[in-house]
């Protein structure tokens, strides 16, 4: 067992599961005892591979298993493979309890050697939902997730780590288990390359920093704030593209999570778990969403990216939902039917 870096507040426990995955506990006490998986799993044969779209300039991965992984299974908790095992059920997760678990996807969009794939369990709670758990437990995240992007920085091929939780059934989540994944992508993801070929062209032609400048003006301006604190502001971007969209930005600039301070991630727990307070009161109903950890890439142009966290929902009224239709699939343009400043306002209203 070795403890996480000074900043963090992690406890992390290894083991190996029974087809050989690995499987991380993480606790805010030392103590853990690994499980035993009892499964008898075979060895994961997965084929994956990723080709080059040359018309486009990008990647895409072709990983047919997944076509079997499973998906809404109906017996609830007694048939979820991310609740804890119990006698008479085992599952992916060989311990009766935990607080935050991370492994091996078994069905994974990388295989073979190029990228990995990770599950993490916020909870082993499985009617919980990440906006619910305590401020405490959600630190214990953000420590997982700094922990894991530095460990998958260090594998060999890795080129950017990427947290990111879906949420709700209307996103596709195959799972109702409180979780999301790590992808350590073996190339820089399009939207990173355009975000930094963007922030390029702004230090050659202003020799400023592009996040820092955006964030200084919504600061300025606070008319898209919905919160702010000591080291963290969230706001709806002025070209917001999804119906509900929160950006949350460290006040320094940090290029990925394991940068971030002990007081850093301390205060982004409690800033992540009020602007999720508010998305769920927007509708008045659960929204399906993403949360999706914008890093910089693991060895290109670091020195250009900015850590931050990007919150988005596909709901667009209470019972109607933004499908990315002609405009948006075939051209790249999207049409947003709502304006920032209203949900900005909306938000805030929905505080306190």
């Amino acid at each position: 067992m070795t403890q996480a870096p000074p900043a963090s507040t992690a406890y992390r426990t290894s083991a190996r599961l029974s087809d050989g995955r690995e499987i991380l506990w993480y606790d805010s006490a030392p103590g853990r005892v690994p499980g035993v998986d009892e499964r008898g799993l075979p060895e994961v044969h997965t084929v994956s591979e990723i080709r080059y779209d040359e018309l486009l300039d990008e990647w895409v991965a072709i990983a047919s298993h997944r076509q079997t992984r499973t998906f809404q299974p109906s017996g609830g908790a007694d048939q979820c493979p991310l609740c804890p095992t119990v006698p008479g059920r085992r599952t992916e997760v060989p311990t009766p309890d935990y607080e935050v678990a991370v492994f091996e996807n078994r069905f994974p969009s990388f295989s073979g050697g190029v990228g990995r794939c990770e599950v993490v369990c916020f909870t082993s709670d499985h009617d919980g939902r990440f906006g619910g758990l305590p401020a405490e437990r959600v630190r214990l995240v953000v420590d997982t997730l700094a922990d894991r992007t530095a460990a998958l920085s260090l594998l060999p091929g890795v080129e950017q780590v990427f947290p990111f939780e879906n949420r709700g059934a209307e996103i596709g989540v195959t799972l109702a288990h409180p979780h999301g994944q790590i992808y350590g992508y073996p190339f820089v993801t399009p939207r990173t390359r355009q975000q930094l070929e963007s922030a390029r062209r702004y230090r050659v032609r202003t020799r400023g920093d592009l996040y820092a400048d955006l964030l200084d003006r919504e600061r300025t301006s606070g008319e898209r704030i919905v919160v702010e604190s000591a080291h963290w502001s969230a706001f709806v971007p002025v070209a917001a593209r999804w119906p509900v969209e929160v950006h949350l930005y460290p006040h320094r600039g940090v290029r990925d999570l394991p940068e971030l301070t002990g007081d850093e991630r301390t205060d982004l727990a409690g800033v992540w778990l009020d602007v999720l307070a508010r998305l769920e009161l927007f509708h008045g109903r659960p929204l399906p969403s993403i949360a999706a950890w914008h890093q910089a890439p693991v060895r290109q142009d670091r020195d250009l990216a900015r850590l931050h966290l990007e919150l988005f929902s596909i709901l667009r009224t209470p019972e109607k939902i933004k499908y990315l239709a002609g405009s948006e699939s075939g051209m790249g343009v999207f049409i947003n039917d709502t304006t920032p400043e209203d949900v900005a306002a909306r938000l805030r209203d929905l505080g306190g």
